[in-house]
């Protein structure tokens, strides 16, 4: 969604800021970090209305002309993984399950980048109607968004009773091969309590639970940082029922801290992204719905490269324009330990 079309002040980068860039072909900043998994929205639009994501009446509509086509992702993906250097793609949004042509989406992205590792981010509703046909275009493993398993708190919080449909889409991942299927499941007080069952659940399943702290991502929501779960509280409410041993990150990059659960093999993920900020390790670089270059979630610089699929320019260019974009990439985002800044653009038009 375009700044003009919210109201939002949102800051373009300038090509200036490519002064002192390296002559290297990768995704790097200022700071050393180098940019290898891309997440890519493809719509504002989602069959739910989580009160820390969305607004309870949706988000203003993109014009359809502003949003990429699939042939335009799929080129742009071809871009990243051929041209820059990025390892993974993962399709987000507001929910990538409602555009008609996801699987088509799919079978571009990974046809313009072989090898790339594709994903998705999905609340679920649908994926068991669709998994089948996702992998078979090139998809390789999925998210699902799921806070809780208590059918009354899920309804008051995404505003939908849905339940059940997310559930089905869960079952429908796993059967379809997709694996793992990973469960992510934001940290809010009304639904701390339930922590424990959604754990149970996901081992029982065969799934891999990750708790993500709660941030301020929808400026519609009321968030204070000295009111929010965070792990330490988490970690105290999983003891009681299960023996956690710390088991580090998969990767420097990961955000999730992984813990042992009763000794192993299953184990939980905690993102505690606003008490243990992993900036200095990040490497993600963004592409909004209509085609503009985030460097960060809470980075409130965008940097069009839709004009630039439509008006005949080569790859190269649309390279050299993103590899600007990411040497602007500031430090962080604004934590301290009383303060986090929340991006101008709610959550659901910035893709997760």
């Amino acid at each position: 969604m375009t700044a003009v079309a919210l109201g939002l002040p949102l800051r373009r980068s300038s090509l200036a800021s490519a002064e002192g860039r390296p002559d290297v072909p990768g995704l790097v900043d200022r700071f050393g970090r180098v940019a290898r998994d891309l997440r890519v929205s493809l719509t504002e639009k989602c069959s739910l209305r989580c009160t820390y994501c969305m607004p309870a009446e949706g988000l203003p509509s993109i014009p359809r002309n502003q949003v990429l086509t699939a042939e335009e992702v799929g080129r742009l993906v071809g871009i990243a993984g051929t041209m820059l250097g990025v390892e993974e793609v993962r399709f987000t949004g507001g929910e990538p399950l409602v555009r008609a042509d996801l699987v088509e989406i799919v079978r571009l992205s990974a046809q313009a980048a072989p090898g790339v590792r594709l994903s998705l981010t999905t609340n679920g509703i649908g994926l068991d109607k669709k998994a089948a046909a996702l992998v078979e275009a090139g998809l390789d493993r999925v998210n699902v968004s799921l806070d809780t398993l208590d059918r009354e708190h899920f309804k008051t919080l995404t505003r939908r009773d849905r339940l059940p449909a997310v559930l089905a889409g869960v079952a429908g991942a796993r059967a379809a091969g997709l694996d793992p299927v990973k469960i992510n499941a934001v940290l809010m007080r009304d639904t701390l309590a339930d922590a424990p069952d959604l754990l149970a659940w996901a081992i029982e399943n065969h799934v891999r639970l990750r708790f993500i702290e709660q941030m301020p991502l929808d400026a519609d929501a009321a968030w204070r940082r000295d009111s929010m779960v965070d792990a330490v509280e988490l970690l105290e409410v999983l003891g009681r029922r299960f023996t956690l041993t710390p088991a580090g990150r998969e990767d420097p990059s990961a955000p999730a801290e992984e813990w042992l659960v009763d000794g192993g093999p299953a184990t939980v993920g905690i993102i505690a992204s606003v008490t243990r900020s992993f900036c200095g390790d990040c490497d993600r670089t963004r592409i909004t719905a209509e085609g503009s270059v985030r460097s960060c979630l809470f980075g409130d610089d965008e940097t069009d490269l839709r004009s630039l699929l439509r008006d005949g320019s080569h790859d190269e260019a649309i390279a050299d324009r993103w590899r600007i974009a990411m040497w602007g990439k500031k430090a962080g985002h604004g934590i301290d330990d009383a303060s986090f800044i929340r991006p101008l653009r709610s959550m659901g038009a910035i893709g997760g």
